[in-house]
């Protein structure tokens, strides 16, 4: 593991790099950011990194308030703007003028914002169950009404229990284990703060011209509703939806890592 300090205020940002197989140093890069309450942990979990280092060299980071990362208890540092200057510092440490980027979910999210201030860092993106912007109310749909306040005075036990009830079925093990590794009040300053941030606005995605790749389950719903607007914004991307995927599911899906490769693949 490695670590910038964030010009945005210090947060120290954790990130690791996986060579090409090929060994070639000049072999194009990808970027990959994982989503709410995970770490950058999923990407090697789930078999993205053994299946792009046959073709790139890999860059995963914890985002702020996650994983190994530095995570500030004040809502004011979860903006977008900070989110995209802690990639911008890791792409600048790795000496990496241009990506790909693989963003699930908030990494998703966090993408279209750096695709939209930093075209010129961007090669192609693939936003997995990502969105160019939110809803208010999107975590008290994806978890349970009044999550952020749950977080804030029952800790992550508090959550994982509100979580459950709400689903009326046990949390698996591994999702347990991922939340659990969260500092609370980081997250839950992370959740206020990203309620109030508008994200990409649709006269900006007119004019992005980085080639793009969106992939959402057909379960969910939310997901499927923006990847379709921004489709509609953007008709060039390209969209997949896999059948009888959830947002949870959806990484785990073959034909997402399929098409993630494929989208990928250098030309």
């Amino acid at each position: 593991m490695e670590s910038v300090v964030s010009p945005a205020d210090g947060t120290r940002i954790v990130y690791r790099t996986f060579p090409c197989d090929s060994g070639d140093e000049a072999a194009p890069a990808v970027l990959m950011s994982h989503g709410t309450a995970l770490s950058q942990a999923i990407w090697r979990g789930f078999g993205y990194v053994r299946a792009l280092t046959h073709t790139h060299r890999v860059i995963t980071v914890d985002l702020r308030g996650h994983g190994r990362s530095e995570g500030p208890h004040q809502a004011s540092a979860y903006g977008l703007d900070s989110f995209v200057a802690d990639l911008v510092a890791v792409l600048d440490k790795t000496g990496t003028p241009t990506a790909d980027y693989v963003g699930y979910s908030l990494g998703g999210r966090v993408g279209f914002s750096l695709a939209a201030a930093h075209p010129e860092r961007l090669h192609r993106f693939v936003s997995i169950a990502g969105a160019a912007s939110t809803v208010r109310g999107t975590f008290d749909r994806v978890f349970f009404p009044g999550c952020i306040a749950t977080l804030e005075e029952e800790g992550m036990d508090g959550f994982l229990r509100g979580w459950q009830a709400h689903t009326g079925a046990p949390l698996d093990a591994a999702t347990r284990h991922a939340f659990s590794a969260n500092d609370p009040v980081a997250l839950a300053a992370y959740m206020s703060r990203a309620e109030e941030d508008p994200g990409v606005d649709d006269e900006t995605l007119k004019r992005f011209d980085i080639p793009t790749q969106m992939i959402v389950g057909s379960l969910d719903l939310e997901r499927v509703t923006t990847a379709l607007h921004v489709h509609e914004v953007l008709p060039d991307a390209q969209l997949l939806v896999v059948d009888g995927a959830t947002h949870g599911t959806i990484l785990r899906e073959p034909r997402t890592l399929e098409t993630v490769t494929g989208f990928l693949a250098p030309v």
